[in-house]
């Protein structure tokens, strides 16, 4: 059965994947992305793109004033520089945006019920597990009955990617047709270039190597 589905939008490689996935399945959807005064805002104009491409509704939601309230991590303080290696590094913790999924899945959740909307889709993945703790399941598990408790309006929280690996991610947006050089930006650093050092560009250039074999 089609939905009607809000999806949290980045830019990267895996919510890229999740808007293709939701379309194919026939769902109408709105794409919403943040600007949180992070490093890679970069990220923001590949979003645009694709949904410009795509014919996809999209919101790009200012939120940047809170930048401020919340510091201490490399992607939204100037001063910490963004650490190198790979996802399961623990340096790779300095990379957490204090309560960032909560933030925008609980704007996304009231933009999705104020349109009439019945899904909220995330694009959250086995690789994130280990350091995201708002990208695991039991966060989802409890969003959701927490957003369901919270509006008179059922909606619903979609995870397809949430067991899945980044390769598996990707094997599904290469039969979807996605060009990921072209359609996607990962690196945290938000240069001209991607510099191929942080979790995020390790972490594609894994994926991308691996779902060719």
């Amino acid at each position: 059965m089609a939905h009607k589905t809000v999806c949290v939008f980045s830019g990267g490689m895996d919510s890229t994947t999740l808007l293709y996935h939701l379309l194919a399945e026939g769902d109408e959807v709105l794409a919403i992305s943040f600007n949180y005064g992070q490093r890679h805002g970069k990220e923001l104009e590949y979003a645009a793109r694709t949904c410009e491409k795509l014919g996809v509704s999209h919101r790009i939601t200012d939120i940047s004033n809170i930048n401020g309230l919340l510091q201490g991590n490399a992607l939204t303080s100037g001063n910490i520089e963004v650490p190198e290696g790979h996802y399961q590094d623990v340096s790779m913790r300095l990379t957490v945006v204090p309560n960032r999924n909560m933030i925008m899945m609980s704007i996304a959740g009231g933009y999705a019920i104020s349109q009439g909307y019945d899904r909220l889709a995330i694009a959250v993945h086995t690789g994130d597990h280990a350091i995201y703790p708002d990208c695991r399941p039991e966060f989802v598990t409890s969003f959701e009955k927490t957003i369901q408790a919270g509006n008179y309006d059922a909606i619903s929280v979609y995870a397809p990617f949430i067991s899945w690996t980044k390769t598996r991610i990707v094997q599904l947006g290469q039969k979807l047709g996605i060009d990921y050089e072209r359609e996607t930006w990962s690196c945290y650093r938000g240069e001209e270039d991607p510099c191929g050092k942080c979790g995020t560009c390790v972490e594609r250039a894994e994926a991308l190597a691996a779902s060719k074999k």
